[in-house]
Parts: C-alpha cells; sequence; structure tokens
C-alpha cells in the first residue's frame, strides 16, 4: 500500500505494470480535472464499497495541474500514510521542482520505464549469463550500468531469460530453481520497502548455489 510515481517513453508497459499492481475495479482520476479540495477524498477518503485500506486508485498527469500537485507535495507526509494503493501516471516529472523534491523526500518511489534496446536486453542477458556462474562478478557488472537502468525493468529482463532457458532445458532443475526464485523476488519487490536494486543484487549472488 502507498503512493507510488510511474513514468517514462514505454506507456504501454506502464499501462500493462498499473493493470498488474491494481487488478480491476480501480478508481481514476484525471489530474488535470482536480480541484484542491479533492485530494483530501482521494488520500483519506472512503469509497461506498469499501474502507481506505481497500482503495486502489489511479491518477494520471497530477503534474499538469500546477496548484493541485504543489499542494500535493506540501501535503505529502500526511497523504503518504494512506491504506490505500495508489498510483500516479505521470507523462513527465520534473525532479528539479520543489513539490517533487518534497515527494521523493518523503520516500514516494518514482518507477521510469524507458524503451527497452537491443543493448540493454544484451547486457542484462549477459550478467545473467555470468550470474549463473559467478554472482559476485554478476554484481560488479550490473553496477557498471546500474545507474542508467530502471530496476523493475532489469528484473524483467532477467525472468525473460529465466524462461529462455527453461524452454530450452525442460527438465533443468536449476533453470526451475532459478525461477521459483524470481518469482519470490517479485512479490519482495512489490511487497517491501527495501531498495530493488539490493534485492536483484542479493538474487544474482545467490544464483550460482540455487
Amino acid at each position: 500500500m502507498g503512493i507510488r510515481i510511474f513514468t517514462g517513453e514505454d506507456r504501454g508497459k506502464i499501462s500493462e505494470q498499473i493493470k498488474k499492481e491494481l487488478g480491476e475495479g480501480y478508481e481514476v482520476f484525471e489530474g488535470e480535472n482536480l480541484r484542491l479540495g479533492d485530494l483530501d477524498g482521494i488520500f483519506l477518503g472512503e469509497t461506498l464499497f469499501s474502507g481506505a485500506a481497500g482503495r486502489k486508485v489511479l491518477i494520471k498527469d497530477l503534474g499538469e495541474n500546477k496548484a493541485v500537485f504543489e499542494e500535493f507535495g506540501e501535503r505529502i507526509q500526511e497523504f503518504s500514510g494512506t491504506d490505500a494503493e495508489v498510483i500516479l501516471f505521470e507523462t513527465k516529472v520534473d525532479k528539479r521542482l520543489g513539490a517533487t523534491k518534497k515527494i521523493t523526500g518523503a520516500g514516494v518511489q518514482i518507477v521510469e520505464f524507458k524503451q527497452v534496446s537491443k543493448g540493454d536486453f544484451r547486457a542484462v542477458f549477459n550478467i545473467y549469463d555470468l550470474a549463473l556462474r559467478d554472482g559476485a562478478r554478476a554484481v560488479k557488472e550490473l553496477e557498471k550500468i546500474e545507474k542508467e537502468q530502471d530496476p523493475y525493468m532489469f528484473f524483467g529482463l532477467m525472468v525473460s531469460q529465466a524462461l529462455k532457458k527453461l524452454e530450452r532445458n525442460p527438465k533443468g532443475k536449476k533453470e526451475k530453481r532459478a525461477l521459483g526464485e524470481l518469482s519470490r523476488l517479485d512479490v519482495l519487490m512489490k511487497t517491501t520497502g527495501n531498495e530493488p536494486w539490493l534485492l536483484i543484487k542479493g538474487f544474482l549472488i545467490r544464483l550460482p548455489r540455487i
């Protein structure tokens, strides 16, 4: 539960992730149409059918509504304690804005979905293959490209690589165990406050012994 911001070039991937995270029947608000008094109802209110803990909310392009976005930044400490699950879908995020700095300073995560290039695919696949033999070296290679990568995108590509390896070797015990570990890692990345790169590095270190 809590607040996250999704942004980036890969809008298809963002939409897919929103459906995966929020499921069916979530509430949708157009940020450009919100008024200053609307934030209380979204973050602190309840629906007719569920308490705040059961709410799932998507807000689109709140950053386009300057006055409301600034209020959101000013009251982020209050709103970040919400029991609802809230995703802000932003076309772009200006990290220089004071409101944005307050939001990230309160621990709200900005998840950026970049278009994946062939170079990204090769880098991830090479790191995964290396980790099968030497997890520590794989982590060192990851740290060279970490700042240019999105951890959630990187994780998705690792899953793709693991699935391909299982397809080539359907009876492979190590391949099945690796996918089981990736499934558990997926849950941890969604449900804990741990830094996603630390979770991924821990998996790479363990991979040779799985």
